[in-house]
């Protein structure tokens, strides 16, 4: 694997490290991003291997301290929480699969690209059947997503963890794009006032899912936007005045 700084770099960044300087400053020191000391830290010190070391398959963000494209992930993490669920293979390999409609081969495609963008060496395949499954494999796709587990997500507690949550406030659009597109959709409704056979029409978003904690995951992210929403009925959050909409129509809008 290609290094771009030298072995004396490294040995006086890891020296420091040990001294007790702060990741920051020994950034700062030796011109690399505080990432990148963190990840000779992790690989050199904690783990011990020897620099150049491959790693054994495409790294993971959270075991090796490789980069995740944040955007990417929060988008991904809407698509899983609505519509995805990840399975044990051989090997110790996981496959994350999304199921979507195969009338939104645009969307199935968007899919897709969201996956290589988290896991740049991914070949992602989509299956057909009554629905299309856009699956992907990594050992590490738990490690992303801590939520998974036995059983049905809203049989079981979902909450996200702290680093989930902060990705989540830089990028509560992209979560919300995946949460509205998996488990929601965009209509037309009427209304009509008392008294007045007359009917007016309204573009109405919702969103509808047994878990609890998914929903709420949705309304937080919606209420970091400034989006009113309310509950019309146990499983379902809607969004339907003129203004949140047209906020969500700017990053969600209609399934292509």
């Amino acid at each position: 694997m290609a290094h771009f700084r030298s072995q004396e770099t490294v040995d006086s960044a890891l020296r420091m490290s040990d001294d007790g300087v702060s990741d920051k400053i020994n950034a700062e020191i030796h011109g690399v991003a505080i990432k990148t000391i963190r990840r000779w830290r992790r690989l050199y010190q904690r783990r011990g291997l020897p620099r150049g070391t491959a790693y054994p398959g495409t790294p993971c963000p959270r075991c090796d301290g490789a980069e995740l494209d944040e955007s990417a992930y929060a988008l991904l993490l809407g698509w899983y929480l609505g519509d995805g669920h990840i399975a044990k293979a051989r090997r110790g390999v996981y496959v994350l699969s999304i199921s979507n409609d195969p009338k939104y081969p645009v969307l199935n495609q968007e899919i897709a690209a969201t996956m290589r963008l988290v896991k740049p060496t991914a070949s992602p395949c989509l299956r057909n059947g009554h629905a299309i499954r856009i699956e992907a494999r990594w050992k590490h796709w738990p490690c992303l997503f801590p939520q998974h587990g036995p059983g049905r997500k809203h049989e079981r507690k979902i909450a996200l963890e702290e680093w989930q949550l902060e990705i989540v406030a830089k990028y509560p659009e992209q979560l919300l794009r995946g949460l509205f597109h998996s488990d929601g959709c965009r209509f037309v409704n009427w209304a009509s006032k008392p008294a007045s056979e007359k009917r007016y029409y309204y573009v109405r978003y919702m969103f509808s899912n047994e878990s609890e904690d998914i929903r709420k995951i949705l309304t937080d992210a919606l209420d970091l936007l400034g989006i009113a929403w309310r509950q019309p009925r146990r499983n379902a959050i809607a969004v339907s005045r003129k203004d949140a909409v047209a906020v969500l129509d700017g990053f969600v809008g209609v399934k292509g």
